[in-house]
Parts: structure tokens; sequence; C-alpha cells
């Protein structure tokens, strides 16, 4: 599956809540390390989440990420590609729910 498959419906999530795209990209470059542009050029070509997160290094604070995602604790998923998709869904349903977002990004 490719990020630009699901950041339109992050995005919807999160404009349906009254945040922005700037907040979202600022949520996926607090994750990954990467700047708007690198992130947009991963949106344009398609590139897929293993492809994503194999080419992006995870902020150190990624493991204080925890809660549940669709009933599953994040911090206890066993696969290292599906617990960086969650981390991220986490995130995105925190900026979702009017969490601040420093709040959003442990500062």
């Amino acid at each position: 599956m490719s990020l630009a498959s699901v950041y339109p419906l992050y995005l919807a999530k999160v404009e349906k809540k009254g945040r922005t795209q700037s907040e979202l990209d600022e949520v996926i470059a607090w994750l990954t390390g990467l700047d708007e542009p690198a992130l947009h050029r991963h949106l344009e070509s398609g590139t897929t989440f293993e492809a994503f997160f194999d080419q992006v290094e995870l902020n150190p604070r990624a493991s204080a990420i925890t809660g549940t995602v669709c009933g599953v604790r994040v911090e206890e998923v066993d696969d290292p590609l599906m617990q960086k998709i969650r981390y991220l869904d986490k995130l995105v349903d925190e900026l979702a729910k009017g969490r601040p977002l420093e709040k959003v990004l442990r500062a």
C-alpha cells in the first residue's frame, strides 16, 4: 500500500476536525525527519509504506507514542513496519482529536 493512497484519508480526518495540512505534514516530519518537499516527493512517486519507512529515520522519541489504534496497543505491535505505521496512525488520531500540537509531537 502506498503512502499516497492513505495520505488523503489522513488529511480528510484532520481537516474535518479543524486541523490543517501543514499540521499533518509537521507531525509526519517529526516522526520521519522529512521536510515537506521530501514528503511530497514520496507522495508523488507513490512510495509504499515499506519503502517509505526504509528510507527515513524515525524520531528517537517515537517509542514514547503509546495507546491504541483500532483496538491494538501500538507499543505491543510485533511487526516493525506495522508498528511504524501504527505510530503514524496514532499521531494523526491525536491531531484529529484536538490534542495540542506540542503534545502530539511529544515536546
